[in-house]
């Protein structure tokens, strides 16, 4: 019997799932790749994007959904748009590939874009943004989903949660960073809810008859909403638009179609832009960054609070005392690093 709390470092948690991804049949790129995103949602108290999407992944594997192994292709063509070609494997490895120079070209030319094409996508945006922060760059990643979404005025799910984030490197601690779907919660949330018997609050989603819903069930059954009505609905188009349609990959009505169904994570692309403040600053007076500086020191001033900054709370606490799972967690990590892909349906 697993005791009441087990704490783990990131590492050994990393570890962890590692070794149950490579059960489910992952090769060890990806596996390793994957293992360091979820574990990362864990560290950061994100227990929607933690290993609570340990399962997910088993389910599209088994599904034979996304690729276990495909070694990602990276096509540059020296322009300021670098690709990686993920074979439909997860997009961790993919990104990581691409990373390294789309940093380079974005220091050289100011702005770059990394295009991710055939990708399976699972986690959050923020472990991409905060890789390009790491390098003193700012990012903007953004990523259509699977149709789950109605748009304003709309009655049936057309759009994704397509998720949009930003970060800003800051000198003297983590980056400022944002990281939210444009429907009103992300889907992991009102699974969560589902699990845990709670209702939903009012005006996340629609039922399947196009009725406002408080029921998990129902709303999962139906559609959610945007965030912010005609504007998030606005948004979330331009996230269809961008990175779907113009870099030649699907949209969320079109990767809802190719899945067939919104159990296991859906096959698309991402684009991610990093941007040079100190290029684009050139020849002007002033530090980019000591003007982000003020600006936040302005917004703290007024008793407000930077976006994430419980999560970068959270990570401290993580580092300093460790990662604590509950024993129906462990309980849950054991049975899937025993089983594989015999534990899910």
């Amino acid at each position: 019997m697993a005791d009441a709390a087990t704490t783990l470092d990131f590492e050994a948690l990393g570890e962890r799932i590692g070794a149950i991804l490579r059960r489910g049949g992952l090769s060890d790129l990806h596996a390793r790749a994957l293992a360091r995103v979820i574990a990362a949602g864990e560290r950061d108290g994100a227990k929607s994007h933690g290993i609570y999407r340990i399962e997910g992944c088993l389910r599209t594997l088994k599904a034979g959904k996304v690729s276990p192994d495909a070694v990602p292709d990276l096509v540059d063509d020296g322009s300021g748009i670098i690709r990686v070609l993920a074979g439909g494997a997860f997009s961790p490895a993919a990104f990581a590939l691409g990373v390294p120079r789309l940093a380079e070209r974005a220091r050289t030319h100011g702005l770059a874009a990394l295009v991710l094409n055939d990708c399976v996508h699972f986690s959050a945006l923020w472990p991409e943004v905060e890789a390009l922060a790491d390098e003193g760059l700012a990012a903007l990643a953004l990523c259509p989903s699977y149709a789950t979404v109605a748009p304003v005025g709309g009655t049936r799910p057309l759009l994704g949660t397509n998720p949009f984030a930003f970060a800003w490197p800051r000198p003297d601690g983590p980056p400022y960073v944002f990281d939210f779907a444009t429907s009103v919660a992300a889907r992991g949330e009102i699974e969560l809810h589902r699990r845990a018997g709670r209702p939903l609050p009012e005006g996340w989603a629609i039922d399947e008859d196009g009725a406002p819903t408080t029921d998990p069930a129902a709303a999962l059954a139906g559609a959610m909403l945007p965030f912010g009505g005609h504007k998030g609905s606005a948004i979330s188009t331009m996230v269809e638009l961008l990175a779907g349609a113009m870099i030649g990959d699907l949209t969320s009505r079109g990767a809802l179609d190719a899945l067939g169904t919104t159990t296991l994570a859906p096959r698309h692309g991402e684009l991610i832009l990093a941007f040079s403040p100190e290029r684009f600053a050139a020849g002007r007076p002033g530090d980019p960054f000591a003007a982000g500086e003020s600006l936040f020191a302005a917004i703290l001033a007024q008793g407000a609070r930077l976006p994430s900054q419980r999560r970068f709370a959270a990570r401290r606490s993580s580092e300093r005392e460790g990662i604590a799972l509950t024993a129906d967690e462990v309980a849950m990590l054991d049975r899937l690093e025993t089983l594989g892909l015999d534990a899910v349906s």
